[in-house]
């Protein structure tokens, strides 16, 4: 066999594509903190942020945050008060809209809202293995009335498959800070509470039985939270 036949071993990355990557790290990274930021100030001058629990989104790994969703405020609100970078599944008819899209497309992937698709769950198990921390909303869309819907089969899907630790959250407030064709904030204290994760290996079921076990888990834990603080403050 000549030389010119033989596998040739892998080069590292050259220097000015390691610069370019590295960049577009950075300026991704700014961005996330800064819209954080804004956010968390924003809020807390318009009536109030309180943020309970924190601690026990674990640092490392791949980690679910499984929310429930009252206001189109609730997924910048959870990126800003989690102390881990997140990413997101958005909706894809986000990905079509100028700039916004542009924006989108930097911290989140997109997902079928009206039918989860295989290609969705692959992609949002393939990073939870990388180690990233992903938001997911459960009920699937934005409750109008502030009540819990079912969860939907795909989140108990992506938690087996992916073996992620789950936390699940609750947000109370927000729909009264961005209610329903509202235009612009009203003031109202917002809070998000986590509660302690779990380990969805550890709920009993096979195949669409597990996945549904699952997901019903998660909304029980989120209900949970409901009666300890939201129910109880009204």
């Amino acid at each position: 066999m000549t030389s010119s036949n033989r596998l040739q071993p892998k080069l590292p990355l050259s220097g000015k594509l390691h610069e370019n990557i590295t960049r577009k790290k950075t300026v991704s990274d700014f961005f996330y903190h800064l819209v954080a930021f804004t956010v968390k100030l924003i809020l807390r001058v318009n009536g109030g942020l309180d943020i309970k629990g924190k601690n026990n989104i674990p640092m490392e790994g791949g980690v679910i945050i499984a929310s429930n969703h009252i206001s189109y405020l609730d997924p910048p609100l959870i990126g800003a008060v989690v102390p881990r970078r997140a990413t997101f599944m958005a909706r894809k008819g986000l990905f079509d809209i100028p700039i916004l899209g542009w924006s989108v497309k930097h911290y989140a992937f997109p997902v079928d809202r009206e039918k989860t698709t295989p290609s969705s769950i692959k992609e949002a198990v393939r990073r939870l293995k990388n180690g990233e921390l992903i938001v997911m909303f459960p009920e699937g869309r934005r409750s109008e009335t502030g009540d819990l819907m079912a969860g939907k089969r795909g989140i108990g899907m992506v938690a087996c498959l992916s073996k992620a630790m789950v936390v699940p959250a609750l947000i109370t407030g927000a729909n009264k800070v961005l209610p329903v064709d509202a235009k612009w904030f009203k003031r109202a204290k917002i809070s998000v509470i986590f509660d302690s994760p779990f380990d969805p290996s550890t709920v009993k079921g096979e195949g669409s039985n597990l996945h549904e076990n699952v997901s019903q888990k998660i909304m029980h834990a989120i209900g949970d939270l409901k009666k300890r603080y939201a129910d109880n403050s009204c």
